[in-house]
Formats: structure tokens, C-alpha cells, sequence
């Protein structure tokens, strides 16, 4: 990523409460990096694989723990796309998601028979 881009996107993200750094290049790669970091002691690193995609590694004490894989389309993200995914990403699962998943409905379990079905028929 560009300097100039990920400088951008952390003053955007800032703006909207989200805990961005720029990440200087790494040894051996020449792009900028947006670091998020996260409440439970763990960061993602987007655009740190130097990919025009936009994906993030979920790192915690330098051990990849996750990753948000590619989203769809984002070579081409303006960059208030860019803000709104990086923003709303999910970093809670092994696999992080771009955009929250589907709402699912939990059917509970019928209740227990009810004591005079359980002991119906037995004679004491």
C-alpha cells in the first residue's frame, strides 16, 4: 500500500473511533501497512502482503492467530469503501468476515414433559 493511501485511511479511521496505526514497511517489503489494534491485546495488519486486495493477517504477540481473507472487488475500493470495510470487519472468528453474517434463528428445544406426562399410567 501506499504511504499516501494508508495515511489517509488511519486519519479516516481515527476519525470514526477506530484504534489505526500506519505500519512502516518490514524488512524486505516496501508498502505501508494499516495496523487496527484491538481490544483483547490482538492487531490486524491490512495491506501488509503488498496485494492490491484487501485482506488483514490477525496477529497477537506476533503469532498470526486469524485473518480477514480478500474481500471481493476491493482492488478497486474507493477509499470510504476501504474505511467501511476495515471498520466494520469481524476479527472475532478464525476466519474473519468483511461484512457480519447472516442473522440466524435459533429454534430452542421443545420443553421436558411436564410431570403428570411422565408419570401417567404408573400405579403405586
Amino acid at each position: 500500500m501506499q504511504e499516501s493511501r494508508a495515511r489517509r485511511l488511519v486519519d479516516r479511521l481515527r476519525a470514526r473511533d477506530v484504534f489505526a496505526h500506519l505500519k512502516l514497511p518490514s524488512a524486505g517489503r516496501s508498502g505501508y501497512a494499516v495496523r487496527i489494534v484491538l481490544p483483547d491485546g490482538r492487531e490486524a495488519l491490512w495491506g501488509d502482503d503488498g496485494s492490491a486486495a484487501l485482506k488483514a493477517q490477525v496477529m497477537r504477540d506476533g503469532v498470526l492467530v486469524g485473518f480477514v481473507d480478500s474481500i471481493p472487488g476491493s482492488e478497486d475500493f474507493t477509499e470510504d469503501q476501504a474505511v467501511e470495510a476495515i471498520a466494520a470487519a469481524d476479527y472475532d472468528r478464525p476466519v474473519g468476515r468483511s461484512t457480519p453474517p447472516a442473522v440466524r434463528r435459533h429454534v430452542p428445544p421443545p420443553p421436558p414433559p411436564s410431570i403428570t406426562q411422565r408419570f401417567r399410567g404408573r400405579r403405586g
